[in-house]
């Protein structure tokens, strides 16, 4: 190993620290962990809000309760990928946490699914009434599962671009199947949400603290632990890691990242310092990653609210079309997941057909600032065909048309969030590696998913008193998700640089680098 002796502080890695490039048939049982993470969120969005107020969390305090995702976010994953990078474990850098993960998401479901039981048992009451101790442990449990998923998700994709040895195009493949795993298990999730009879598979379940709706949860939770199990054991066994050699001119610790000078600072100042010296390219891609989530988020908080209230006409405790509603966003959720998932299967040959990694980032934010101004076209729609279908005072649920469409829209939004799975990632990756290390793909990582989390709590803190101040309703939040959209394809296509398969598609396929 060669020290050069003009640049301070820096040091050439070890080999262990540049994985040779392994097959593609060992980067999909990494990728395949994607679908049991994306069970247990699809599980989330559609069950726990309901079981929190059945516990007797009001709905005011709910929101917050899913602060806690965004939050651990910030924090979680880039310290997991920092020391990620730097593990010396014998079983590789990324295994150990991966296998943590898995861990932590069975503690946290047996915590969320067992709350009511373990309150019952401390001295809740039964009924209808607030249950403080099924409360205290299910919040517990929650924030366990978010820092689990979280400590899951970045070793994973990091684990994926260390396995890609470099090469750019192989990147783009590993992302896009993890992409398209988390489609398969949005599918399952919102399946066996929908399944009410999924209790009787596990008849214990039900218990005197817990009622059917409760049990189905446990069961659903059953299904996603024992998926996510046999995804990580599978991947765990099939993939293996070369254990990382620290140089023995400098420790692991003081090793830099994306071009940061290599200091002796602890792990959230590293992050910081990431952020204060990343490169032009990989400002770009945080400034368009930013922009594509404020555009995400207000539809992924409050579609099926969108579609209950602005689309179907129905209020929330009143009726039955706000149910109606909510279910046909549910179908329309289930829709786009396979979109998703098709989609992914067909980046790479999208990515050639349009010329280029970032001329598809590009289309596909234009395609998601239209889909939401179109959320506008339907509702009015909507409206008017209410006015003319509305006899005695008895409200209508939308006409066929209207219901299609709306269903329509949820399928082709499933275009962009497969690209918005995927090439963000990959594109940190080949980033990273072009830097000339192996190591701080995760720590890279973390500071992508600051672009992802920042926006997420920002939209969460304010998309409400925002669709306030015009009257209420989801379409403000929308509008300015569109705008946002907009503004972050235009960057896309204008500031974000060439890859070389933007130059010369035929060439870039093999070139595995940026420059």
């Amino acid at each position: 190993m060669e020290v050069d002796g003009s640049k301070m502080n820096t040091v050439e890695s070890e080999p262990p620290l540049a994985p040779p490039e392994e097959p593609l048939r060992k980067l999909i049982p990494v990728a395949a962990i994607a679908a049991g993470v994306q069970f247990g969120w699809a599980l989330q969005l559609s069950l726990l809000t309901p079981y929190v107020q059945l516990l007797g969390i009001p709905h005011t305090w709910a929101a917050f309760i899913w602060l806690c995702g965004p939050i651990s976010g910030l924090f979680v994953q880039p310290i997991v990928g920092h020391y990620s990078d730097n593990c010396t474990s014998r079983f590789g850098r990324r295994r150990p946490f991966i296998a943590a993960g898995t861990a932590l998401v069975a503690v946290a479901v047996f915590l969320i699914g067992f709350a009511a039981d373990i309150g019952r048992a401390s001295g809740d009451p039964l009924g209808k009434t607030a249950k403080p101790r099924a409360i205290a442990v299910f919040v517990v449990g929650f924030w366990i599962l978010d820092v689990a998923n979280n400590t899951l998700q970045g070793p994973c994709r990091a684990l994926l671009a260390d396995l890609s040895g470099g090469n750019a195009q192989k990147m783009r493949i590993a992302n896009a199947f993890f992409s398209f795993f988390m489609a398969v298990g949005n599918v399952l999730g919102y399946a066996a949400g929908s399944y009410t009879h999924l209790y009787k598979m596990f008849p214990f379940t039900k218990t005197k603290a817990c009622d059917v709706y409760c049990a189905n949860l446990k069961s659903c939770f059953f299904l996603s632990i024992f998926l996510l199990l046999i995804l990580t054991i599978l991947a765990l066994i099939i993939v293996r890691e070369m254990a990382m050699v620290p140089s023995k001119v400098e420790p692991p610790e003081n090793r830099g990242h994306v071009g940061v000078k290599k200091v002796k600072i602890p792990v959230l100042g590293e992050l910081f310092g990431a952020l204060k010296g990343l490169p032009r390219p990989m400002r770009i891609l945080l400034l368009v990653t930013c922009l594509n989530w404020i555009a995400w988020f207000p539809f992924l908080l409050f579609d099926t609210d969108w579609m209950g209230k602005e689309v179907y006409g129905g209020k929330v405790g009143e009726g039955k079309l706000y149910d109606h509603g909510v279910r046909a966003g549910a179908l329309g959720l289930m829709l786009s997941a396979v979109v998703l998932g098709c989609t992914s299967l067909a980046m790479e040959f999208l990515a050639r057909g349009l010329g280029g990694v970032k001329r598809l980032w590009g289309i596909a934010n234009f395609l998601l600032a239209i889909c939401l101004a179109l959320t506008v076209l339907i509702t009015k729609l909507a409206q008017s065909t209410r006015r003319h279908t509305t006899h005695s005072g008895d409200a209508k649920p939308p006409v066929t048309g209207v219901k299609v469409g709306a269903l329509a829209l949820f399928a082709v939004l499933g275009i962009p969030q497969a690209v918005t799975f995927s090439i963000p990632f990959a594109l940190a990756s080949i980033f990273t590696s072009d830097s000339g290390s192996g190591a701080g793909q995760g720590l890279s990582l973390g500071v992508l998913n600051l672009a992802i989390v920042i926006p997420q709590m920002v939209v969460s803190l304010l998309s409400g008193p925002w669709d306030a101040l015009f009257g209420g309703g989801n379409l403000p939040a929308f509008i300015v998700g569109a705008v946002a959209a907009a503004a972050s394809g235009i960057f896309a296509l204008t500031m974000l640089p060439s890859l070389p398969s933007e130059v010369s598609p035929d060439k870039a396929m093999s070139a595995g680098g940026f420059h």
